[in-house]
């Protein structure tokens, strides 16, 4: 029987009867009724396939699809590729719009869908080529894990077509969606890459920037590495950057005149900050004796969710299955990306190490384009690269590749080239993900992330026998000759990339003698492995030291423990801001304007939970400080690209904390009098932002008001009306970006889960924006209320409601 074609099969009906009415987001250009009712039906038709049986040319044998009443599917044929083409059918009925922006993304191929505003983002991304790089990357991958991807990519383009009708998104974009492509896959890892490192060198460009315009000095003072705050896993500190002096800084320094109301904001949108966290207790150390992964990765949000949860289910020919791993899926891969196989269970932090370079290209002899190499002069290899849009005519994108890596900028009248590791990924990346569902223990596993190039993670890894284990997983630049933090040339090859560590140099840490492992984005090593590993441009630590410090408090946990860990909305890098704060308003208690303060700061609490007002004076506070001190150094708002350094360190509280308890006379910000007359201003400023965002009324000022969800579907906020259809409620979400809980309105945790493996049943669950990227679907945003509110669900798959029996049939 055709795909498409069926004899049972049946799509189940929208029981949203309030998100059902929403069809009248299609009468969304005004319609009228008719048009509604056209509109209704196209939407209804577009509906995954739940329940019945289809034949699908490819298989090898029926593979079943039984859905939970959130959605969640388990998966089961006997083979791991007749699986992938199962779970390839589902992401491409649930997920195919999701999947083509991310292969397109990564390609810098956007603008062909959704027009002229995504030009800017092709012409950055195009530089690096990524499609023409994994197409010739397909020919590495070994002949199982193609037989996957081939498998997977044919269940995607089955997926899409026994849809009764397109994914709504293109009606509305008015294209047609393009087939899968195997190296579609390839790029979906891409995306990761673009999502979590540096595309552009711009950390190591601005630092360079900043110490030629402040002096190394005061550029080191401001932009450390990282602070007291730090909590790495070895114990090891950092010497903090000494305080510069007057002679260390350049002349005529500082160039601003105005106060706080002509500073930059360097930290305007604390969203910016990454926020991950995994951690990891052994056997020794939990309630029922096995070892637990806790785990909660933080990106940006919308709906759907990025992940989609599977439970993958390979039988083979014996009695037990060949594989039973449950996680999170990345709608464009075969795999499980984060979640357990019963055997091992494992989960990823961003690491922030260093991944890229930025090579000063020195002028050859023949002058030109040419450029010197240890080798000797070289030209850069010209490509020319088409970017279409379906606003307008395509254009023509000269690609300059050098042996290093794409020209990227010029600057200063240097051209700059960047070695970057996405560009070495592809095969490596698939080969080693699928590996790691089928890890039997922590040592087998760290051993696979040695060989991985998936986007550099701090990998956290539990396993059945109690153990525990962290490392970094993904290709690590053999840096010779420099520390990777600014421009260099590799001209003369003393500074070089020696390829790539070799897995027995990668730092890794299995068993340790505390029982615990922890990470949150910030620096979780020290000494030669920090050294090895550089500076990406880490988290600051209170994530970390707050998450340390929890599991040191006790000895021992069980998932839900863990889960509270996670939950954790203590604002504890506040608390000496608000002693400063509540010092301030004090010395001002007879001044009407900021006096009705002091009650909120007496009766203070660090947590960030909707109803708090003092919370979210003393984080503003903090930020208009950071802004004053900042503002001070960083360079002119006219400055443009990667090399305007107008955004604080992400290490900025440390330094901003010295200058304000230290208070060096040479460093008061240009337009005040002293350091009294900074707290003063930035003691004005709240009250300004009082009256702008609650209309002056302290009592409304609350954090929740500032911190509510904006959860949305990427077309919504361009086609009026769609919203209503399918964007998630606009909570007040408690967490901030400082804490465990993690969260912006736009930003946050994609999942939490803490599990043991083996012990599967009793791991627990939490996701926002749901499985379906289909508002009618039974289950659209299920499972949402619940990772709002913290209440945790299983982390294994519920009973079934819907079943599908997908059987092999004739090409």
């Amino acid at each position: 029987m055709p795909v498409g074609s069926s004899r049972r099969a049946r799509r189940s009906p929208g029981r949203r009867v309030a998100r059902g009415a929403g069809i009248a987001a299609l009468g969304l250009l005004g319609l009228g009724a008719v048009a509604a009712g056209a509109a209704w039906i196209y939407l209804g038709a577009s509906r995954p396939l739940l329940e019945g049986s289809l034949a699908l040319p490819g298989l090898s044998a029926p593979v079943t699809v039984a859905r939970d009443a959130g959605g969640v599917p388990t998966v089961t044929g006997t083979s791991r590729a007749d699986v992938a083409h199962a779970l390839g059918f589902l992401h491409g009925q649930e997920r195919f719009f999701q999947m083509d922006t991310i292969r397109r993304s990564a390609a810098g191929e956007l603008a062909a869908l959704v027009g002229d505003a995504a030009l800017p983002l092709d012409r950055k991304r195009r530089v690096h080529r990524f499609r023409a790089r994994m197409q010739a990357e397909l020919a590495a991958l070994p002949a199982d894990d193609r037989a996957v991807l081939d498998a997977y990519t044919a269940g995607v383009n089955q997926g899409l077509a026994a849809l009764g009708a397109t994914p709504f998104e293109y009606a509305l974009l008015g294209g047609e969606p393009q087939p899968w492509a195997p190296e579609d896959s390839l790029l979906a890892v891409v995306a990761m890459y673009f999502d979590l490192q540096d595309e552009e060198g711009g950390l190591d460009r601005r630092l360079a920037q900043a110490r030629a315009t402040l002096g190394p000095a005061l550029a080191d003072f401001l932009y450390p590495v990282g602070t007291s705050w730090d909590a790495p896993i070895d114990g090891t500190r950092l010497d903090a950057p000494p305080l510069p002096g007057p002679e260390a800084l350049p002349p005529g320094f500082p160039r601003r005149t105005a106060g706080l109301e002509g500073a930059a904001a360097p930290v305007a949108e604390d969203a910016t900050v990454p926020g991950s966290n995994n951690w990891a207790v052994a056997g020794s150390h939990s309630s029922h004796g096995g070892a637990i992964v806790a785990n909660d990765m933080h990106l940006g949000h919308g709906v759907p969710n990025l992940w989609y949860r599977a439970r993958l289910v390979v039988t083979g020919t014996g009695e037990a299955p060949v594989l039973d791993a449950t996680g999170v899926t990345l709608p464009g891969a075969p795999n499980i990306v984060a979640g357990s196989n019963g055997r091992v269970a494992w989960g990823y932090t961003n690491s922030q190490i260093d991944t890229g370079d930025v090579v000063v290209l020195e002028p050859g002899a023949a002058g030109g384009d040419s450029y010197r190499t240890p080798e000797g002069d070289r030209t850069p290899v010209v490509a020319e690269e088409r970017i279409c849009s379906v606003s307008g005519p395509c254009e023509t994108l000269t690609v300059r590749e050098t042996v290093w890596g794409p020209v990227i900028a010029e600057e200063g009248g240097l051209r700059l080239a960047y070695r970057w590791v996405a560009h070495d990924t592809g095969a490596r990346a698939l080969g080693a993900a699928l590996e790691l569902e089928r890890a039997g223990d922590v040592e087998e596993a760290v051993r696979i992330a040695h060989r991985s190039a998936i986007p550099n993670q701090n990998l956290m890894l539990a396993d059945r026998d109690g153990r525990i284990a962290w490392t970094i997983i993904g290709r690590v630049p053999a840096r010779v000759g420099f520390d990777g933090r600014t421009p260099v040339s590799f001209a003369d090859g003393s500074r070089r990339w020696d390829g790539f560590l070799p897995p027995d140099r990668v730092p890794a840490v299995i068993d340790p003698q505390a029982g615990r492992l922890w990470s949150a984005n910030s620096r979780v090593v020290g000494g030669e492995a920090f050294a090895l590993l550089g500076d990406g441009g880490y988290a600051h630590g209170s994530r970390a030291r707050q998450i340390r410090d929890a599991l040191l408090a006790q000895e021992r946990f069980d998932e839900k423990a863990l889960l509270a860990i996670q939950l954790d909305d203590r604002g504890t890098v506040l608390d000496r801001w608000h002693g400063l704060m509540l010092e301030a308003v004090k010395a001002r208690a007879d001044d009407p304007a900021v006096a009705d303060m002091l009650a909120y700061l007496t009766d203070w609490d660090n947590r960030a939970v909707p109803e708090a007002v003092g919370y979210r004076l003393v984080r503003t506070f903090r930020a208009e400080l950071l802004t004053a001190l900042y503002g001070a150094f960083v360079a002119p708002p006219e400055t443009e690209g990667p090399a305007a350094f107008r955004l604080a360190s992400r290490q900025a509280d440390e330094p901003a904390w010295r200058l304000l308890t230290e208070r060096p006379a040479h460093l008061v910000p240009p337009g005040f009098a002293g350091w009294d007359a900074v707290v003063a201003a930035a003691l004005d400023k709240v009250r300004e932002d009082v009256a702008k965002a609650a209309g002056g009324d302290l009592s409304r000022y609350r954090w929740g008001e500032r911190n509510r969800a904006a959860i949305r579907h990427p077309l919504s906020r361009f086609v009026p009306g769609l919203g209503w259809l399918t964007d998630a409620p606009a909570d007040r979400l408690p967490g901030d970006v400082y804490q465990p809980r993690a969260q912006s309105p736009s930003f946050g945790a994609s999942e939490r889960f803490a599990v043991s493996p083996g012990r599967e049943a009793q791991g627990l669950f939490q996701m926002p924006g749901g499985q379906s990227g289909h508002p009618l679907a039974p289950y659209y945003l299920a499972g949402h209320d619940d990772w709002v509110a913290g209440r945790p669900v299983p982390f294994l798959p519920g009973p079934a409601r819907w079943t599908l029996r997908l059987e092999p049939g004739a090409s």
